[in-house]
């Protein structure tokens, strides 16, 4: 057997057993979704009323960032109990309820876990900084000062300064990658693998369908404290100190994956659910691959290839593509343009480009990638990055930044249901968290319903589309050689192939399709709008289509 028919072999009908396998998942961001009790905040019950909007766009499933006890320095990842529902998000019966909907929906329901750190109120930690005996001592990360009292080492936290902080009680540091009211678990500890994966069992019992994993590299450290050696970079080349060194010693530590292993053994415990872990850093690659290895880690995992990259460019999607290439034993790919951590992706890329034509082919490219796309709310809409003045921002991190990046607020604006309607339909309230954006409002849900071109129809067609076309779902795929600004792959099933191809530049291009494709119908295009049309070798600017083999 050749490695091309292994491949394909590997690829035969995983959905039989795999529901996630090439699902599409819907994130919400709840805060912004839609608030049902008019105090100006996203809840639990507005998202189990809506959830008919979101089947009707034709997505597997749901993803919900954090709803659970917080302070909301972070806006939830700063857990302080997991096993609680904040009470800005509602009750354990509305969490009921949203489950009970989306399933009756044909809706799978996953949820964020945070076991890299907690909040500081959580009660874990409250007892961990008591002393240096107490039964919780050592479930966080505390180091002595240096000789000299200085933390003990270099390392820098993600939102800025150093990773440490001192603490009194305890007359030590605790480590924080992130905020300094996130203190980091020290998940070397037994005891403390062994709580996280009873949170996790608590949900499961729940009823959740899977879990997206934050930043599970940074959940394990280097005991010995050393310190990372620099990038190379200078301040003139990033907005932070964390991006001018090499992360090698307060993340991405060796013994994570025997960690995952043991999540894995728990989720197992439980028929059909799927994990996803977020991997950040500039080369996830490697612990990408590590995470999902051999069927007996995780599922799936995503990076950052596309979050925070400034433009979208054929060979960019090539060097993505070609780092997962249907190996044997190699996992499964998840891929996002846009979420709550990053600026929406149609204003990074837009450039010189038609807004609504770049939004769309975008659409149609991820929907098209072997993997699972994630749909961040709003994406289907085309919504552009929300302007957010510096009195108004929410996010720590867009605060100690501006005004040199985007932020996460202008990703976190409230989602705009009705253009002319009280907070574009988000809320009753006189004022939201975040204020509603005008520029938004114009491209309200219901703008767009009715509109037969719109993004948000457009994006329904392609999922509907891509529904009756296996190859999309779980199919392999096969990078074609292209001139720069074309990127073409075909997704192939043992009964069918399409071909994906798209000319991410501003000029029309010359290519000639695969001969097995000649005289091919083009089954949905951004250039073409005739559903029935031919191939032809010119490819528009900002255009593309798929192609289903002729006779298939």
């Amino acid at each position: 057997m050749n490695r091309q028919t292994e491949i394909l072999a590997a690829s035969l009908d995983p959905q039989a057993k795999e529901w996630w396998r090439g699902a599409v998942i819907y994130q919400i961001y709840p805060r912004s979704f839609r608030d049902s009790n008019g105090d100006g905040i996203g809840d639990l019950k507005g998202i189990a009323d809506n959830l008919d909007y979101v089947a009707s766009l034709g997505v597997d499933g749901i993803w919900i960032s954090p709803f659970f006890t917080s302070p909301m320095k972070d806006f939830g990842y700063d857990v302080a109990d997991y096993c609680g529902i904040d009470p800005s998000f509602g009750t354990f019966d509305d969490f009921d309820q949203l489950i009970e909907r989306a399933h009756a929906l044909g809706l799978k329901v996953i949820i964020d876990q945070v076991y890299s750190h907690t909040s500081d109120e959580h009660a874990w930690f409250q007892e961990s900084r008591q002393d240096r005996t107490n039964p919780k001592a050592d479930w966080y990360v505390w180091a002595d000062p240096k000789p000299d009292g200085s933390p003990p080492s270099n390392w820098q936290s993600v939102f800025g300064g150093s990773a440490w902080a001192w603490d009194g009680p305890r007359k030590q540091y605790y480590l924080h990658n992130f905020l300094e009211e996130q203190p980091d678990l020290n998940v070397h500890n037994r005891d403390v693998q062994d709580a996280l994966l009873d949170v996790a069992r608590f949900w499961l019992d729940r009823g959740v369908d899977g879990f997206r994993l934050d930043a599970l590299n940074f959940s394990m450290h280097d005991p010995e404290f050393r310190d990372n050696p620099p990038s190379g970079a200078s301040m003139e080349q990033v907005t932070r100190p964390f991006d001018m060194q090499i992360k090698i010693f307060n993340q991405s530590h060796a013994d994570i994956p025997a960690f995952i292993e043991r999540i894995r053994e728990t989720i197992d415990e439980y028929p059909d659910r799927f994990t996803v872990a977020e991997v950040g850093g500039p080369e996830p690659l490697e612990e990408m691959k590590a995470f999902t290895a051999d069927g007996k880690r995780l599922d799936s995992a995503y990076n950052f290839d596309f979050l925070y990259a400034p433009d979208f460019t054929a060979e960019r999607i090539k060097a993505s593509l070609g780092n997962w290439d249907g190996t044997p034993g190699e996992g499964w790919p998840s891929w996002a343009f846009s979420n709550h951590d990053a600026p929406r992706s149609t204003t990074r890329w837009m450039g010189d480009a038609d807004y609504g034509q770049m939004a769309r082919l975008a659409m149609m490219v991820l929907l098209s990638l072997r993997g699972n796309p994630i749909i961040y709310q709003g994406e289907e809409l085309a919504l552009p990055q929300g302007e957010v003045a510096f009195e108004d921002l929410q996010d720590p991190e867009a605060i100690a930044n501006w005004p040199h990046t985007l932020g996460r607020d202008g990703s976190r604006t409230p989602l705009p249901w009705v253009k002319n309607a009280p907070q574009a339909g988000f809320s009753d309230a006189n004022q939201t968290w975040l204020k509603v954006d005008p520029v938004q409002a114009e491209r309200a849900v219901d703008q767009q319903t009715d509109d037969d071109g719109s993004a948000l129809n457009h994006t329904r067609r392609l999922l509907a589309l891509r529904r009756s076309l296996p190859p999309l779902i779980s199919g392999s795929s096969e990078l074609l050689k292209t001139p720069c600004d074309i990127i073409a792959f075909i997704r192939r099933t043992e009964n069918q192939a399409v071909l994906c191809a798209y000319n991410l530049g501003s000029a029309a291009y010359q290519w000639t399709p695969p001969a097995e494709f000649a005289h091919s119908n083009i089954v949905v295009s951004e250039a073409v709008g005739d559903g029935s049309a031919k191939l032809t070798e010119l490819m528009p600017p900002h255009s593309g289509y798929w192609a289903v083999k002729k006779g298939a």
